[in-house]
């Protein structure tokens, strides 16, 4: 066994990991039909069997007007008893279970959430497309009990702990941002009042959570953009969320609608992205992407632990534990993190890569992960489920020939 501080025990609130490696709220698009599949309940097993410290579930959306995939979960009623047997089967394992709660305001389409979408103010999103509406006062106090009643169904799914997205351009973000909020009244304008959302929804959280639930939110360090967020504001916004008592925070950065390889890294694979679009339903989306691909979606450049430096700053201005996100695929890096005063690590591409990547770092068998960051799994998790090119059969060609082109430039 290699002896390493990443394979020692942490707590979130009132949860204790058996280690520090969590596996990250990366889009899986395995909720068919917005609710648990068995390839989802797979995937994270196998993830809790692979020797996470906790396992979470992704970006499950709050309320139906929340949904932006029909292959993500919408946190109801009827999907407990699915969401209780994967819970169940992680604990058996020996690792914890987190879910992702979040709302992706304007970032869907009526034939995807049932509705005109919404957000902090009237626009237009480019990548539906179509036109948003801005949230009246009492529906957004209805979305804040959403944030509750999803939490309360959480903890009678077994899950130990939750995490509220407020970042990458999703609702809370849209909020928080002046990109995209343009409101005059006491949901806009100042940080403070930008900030009001944010605070009602973590407030609820925290009374329905109680004393038995741990609660993590992930956040922007920065937008990754001019008009966005910049960092000091997000430290502001950082220190309010330690105020609110928030047990962890996960530190991000970028924005879907603007800045999305911000968030990831590297190339987005456009040839990948295209194929497996259903050229019925994604027509519009699929052209753009094909003339105009490189622009929407810029790319940036990757290094392993790419938002540490960034992250170091709110280390220095917060107390409370804070979960580092962003490249990691080495030992040797993830132990830096951690020595860096951060006392958890998330990874995704890496557990998509080979789930056992835990077990195999800590027997020695490996000091880094084969991932090389293609990003294949990304450019196909907008139509299907989330997997690694090495696990696909009969990849075609001129996919293969856009990974290797990918991992040449690394």
């Amino acid at each position: 066994m290699m002896e390493s501080k990443i394979f020692t025990s942490c707590q979130i609130g009132p949860v204790t990991l058996r280690n520090r490696v969590i596996r990250s709220a990366a889009f899986e698009n395995m909720a068919y039909g917005n609710r648990p599949s068995e390839d989802l309940f797979n995937y994270h097993v196998a993830v809790a069997r692979g020797g996470v410290g906790m396992t979470t579930v992704a970006y499950a959306a709050v309320s139906q007007s929340g949904l932006s995939f029909d292959g993500q979960l919408w946190m109801r009623e009827e999907i407990i008893p699915e969401l209780k047997r994967l819970t169940d089967a992680v604990h058996a394992e020996g690792a914890k279970a987190s879910i992702q709660l979040g709302h992706c305001g304007n970032m869907t389409h009526r034939s995807t959430c049932g509705c005109k979408p919404v957000g902090a103010s009237n626009g237009f999103n480019l990548y539906s497309p179509t036109f948003v509406r801005k949230l009246r006062k009492e529906e957004i106090y209805d979305l804040v009990k959403d944030f509750g009643h999803a939490v309360e169904l959480a903890r009678q799914a077994g899950f130990d702990c939750v995490e509220i997205h407020a970042g990458h351009g999703y609702l809370i973000s849209q909020f928080l941002s002046p990109y995209t909020n343009h409101r005059h009244d006491e949901f806009g304008g100042s940080l403070d009042n930008r900030m009001r959302f944010m605070r009602m929804v973590i407030e609820e959280v925290m009374h329905v959570a109680g004393d038995d639930m741990g609660v993590v939110v992930k956040v922007n360090m920065h937008d990754g953009f001019r008009r966005g967020m910049q960092q000091e504001e997000c430290i502001k916004v950082a220190q309010e969320l330690e105020r609110l008592g928030v047990h962890a925070l996960v530190l991000t950065a970028g924005f879907v609608s603007k800045a999305p390889m911000e968030v990831m890294r590297g190339a987005m694979p456009l040839k990948t992205m295209t194929y497996y679009m259903d050229l019925k339903k994604f027509w519009w989306l699929k052209a753009g992407v094909l003339l105009f691909g490189r622009l929407m979606v810029p790319t940036v450049p990757y290094s392993e632990g790419y938002f540490l430096e960034d992250a170091k700053a709110f280390r220095a201005n917060l107390k409370l534990p804070l979960i580092y996100v962003g490249g990691l695929i080495s030992k040797e890096k993830m132990e830096e993190v951690l020595d860096a005063g951060f006392m958890g690590l998330q990874v995704a591409r890496a557990l998509v890569h080979d789930t056992e990547f835990v077990n195999k770092l800590q027997r020695g068998e490996i000091t880094r992960s084969g991932c090389k960051h293609s990003n294949y799994c990304i450019g196909r998790m907008y139509t299907l489920e989330m997997k690694c090119h090495h696990c696909v059969k009969n990849l075609p060609k001129k996919l293969q020939k856009e990974i290797d082109e990918a991992e040449r430039t690394l």
